[in-house]
């Protein structure tokens, strides 16, 4: 027994916190931060804004967060059964002893995360309709004026002016100058599409930059840029990046032009080209308007070869006039004398409809009804008084005063009034009022049996 209770006593015991803090302690210090790579599962973000979810391979699983702060920079939205790869540290949740990761970093395996977010985009906007062709508008053949958005600095927007006013001098341009990339490009760019539907009353707009990284264009692939594209009243053009470049911005515009020069050359026809189709076109409408003259001088002088001679022809219309004359006379005879007859129809339905008739008749059947409604009244009204004799008698037998006449009494309890029924609801001793036929009086409780 004494082995046992030292042995005891150089135990040392720990508490389930005391072990759990320990635990915390050596895994963060072991792992502060680390790289992790993984497929995500159960991913889900409530209310707070953080991502729950987790990391797992083909023989283990652990459970991650990504709070609310962090996540917002991502460009792309976690979806279960994503490979992703993340930065963070191993922390320890006590209330449940388990262990998880919280992620500073994450960003998909394989492809980047701007490649996601843009498939991730250009599914939700092609889901929404935004890319349908049915929303697409025509460039217009020979616009009045072109707006172009673009950067003031780049080779971009000087290609654009010198390739439209090669092709077409005298066309009015529009240059709205904006940051193409980095920082604030977005809204440089969406603020350029609302002032160019606002002010200019161009036909085009042009929205163009040169090639580069995903990460150059990124501008061009943003929600807010894309609805704005979608919401112009201009149709128009995108002109980002080098043919093999795709944006958001190309999907949704109303044509995509592979190259900004290509989006010149799409925009205005050649002036000269144009000039040289007007004349062809001249010479060939005067030509067949000369040969269409020709035919019409050749038709009138065959038909005034058939002319009838005027005077006949007015010695026919005369005749005609006088026909149709004497039929116009008769037939307004023949309705004048219709209509004769059925004024006189009506007046003899309006006689026998005179409102004198119809007041005598109802004055007959008033005084019908009023003598039926006073012998229904009466016979009422006696009904009624026999009812009211009835219930006054059978009201008279349950009054109490007649009880009280017939030599009855009640008596209350005083003060409180309360009616009494048995000798246990009053003291000897006590007073109480005992009301007869003619009148009450107060008297004392001496004795009770």
């Amino acid at each position: 027994m004494q082995g046992n209770s030292h042995t005891t006593s150089s135990r040392k015991i720990l508490t389930v916190s005391e072990l759990t803090s320990e635990v915390k302690a050596l895994l963060e210090k072991t792992y502060p931060f680390i790289w992790i790579t993984g497929e995500i599962s159960n991913f889900k973000v409530p209310s707070s804004g953080h991502f729950y979810f987790t990391l797992k391979d083909a023989d283990a699983q652990i459970f991650a967060v990504m709070f609310k702060g962090q996540n917002r920079s991502l460009k792309f939205i976690p979806e279960d059964g994503m490979s992703v790869t993340g930065f963070g540290r191993i922390s320890v949740y006590p209330p449940r002893g388990s262990y998880q990761l919280i992620l500073e970093y994450l960003e998909p395996s394989g492809a980047g995360a701007l490649q996601a977010a843009f498939e991730q985009l250009k599914n939700k906007l092609a889901g929404e309709g935004l890319f349908d062709n049915q929303y697409k508008r025509p460039i217009p053949y020979l616009p009045s004026k072109i707006a172009i958005v673009s950067s003031p600095t780049g080779a971009v927007v000087h290609d654009l002016i010198r390739i439209i006013h090669r092709r077409f001098p005298d066309i009015p341009l529009d240059i709205i100058p904006v940051k193409v990339q980095g920082d604030g490009a977005v809204a440089d760019i969406v603020s350029a599409i609302r002032l160019a539907n606002e002010t200019t009353g161009a036909d085009v707009l042009i929205v163009a930059r040169g090639g580069g990284s995903l990460e150059d264009l990124a501008a061009f692939n943003s929600e807010a840029l894309a609805r704005e594209i979608f919401a112009s009243d201009i149709p128009v053009v995108s002109a980002v990046g080098h043919e093999t470049d795709f944006t958001i911005a190309d999907f949704v515009a109303d044509l995509r032009a592979p190259t900004p020069s290509a989006a010149a050359e799409l925009s205005v026809p050649v002036k000269t080209d144009l000039e040289y189709t007007l004349q062809t076109y001249k010479k060939r409408l005067t030509s067949k308007m000369a040969r269409f003259i020709d035919d019409e001088r050749k038709k009138t002088e065959k038909l005034a070869r058939r002319l009838v001679h005027p005077k006949r022809r007015l010695d026919d219309m005369m005749l005609r006039l006088d026909d149709q004359t004497t039929r116009m006379t008769n037939a307004v005879k023949n309705m004048l004398h219709q209509q004769k007859q059925h004024l006189a129809w009506q007046h003899r339905r309006l006689h026998s409809a005179s409102p004198s008739r119809q007041a005598d008749h109802l004055r007959e059947k008033s005084a019908r009804l009023q003598a039926r409604m006073e012998t229904a009244a009466a016979a009422l009204l006696q009904l009624k008084r026999a009812k009211s004799e009835a219930l006054a008698s059978r009201l008279a037998a349950l009054n109490p005063a007649a009880v009280l006449e017939r030599g009855y009494s009640i008596v209350r309890r005083l003060p409180d009034g309360h009616i009494v029924t048995g000798t246990d609801q009053v003291d000897t001793g006590k007073n109480v009022e005992v009301i007869v036929s003619k009148g009450k009086m107060t008297c004392r409780v001496e004795t009770k049996d």
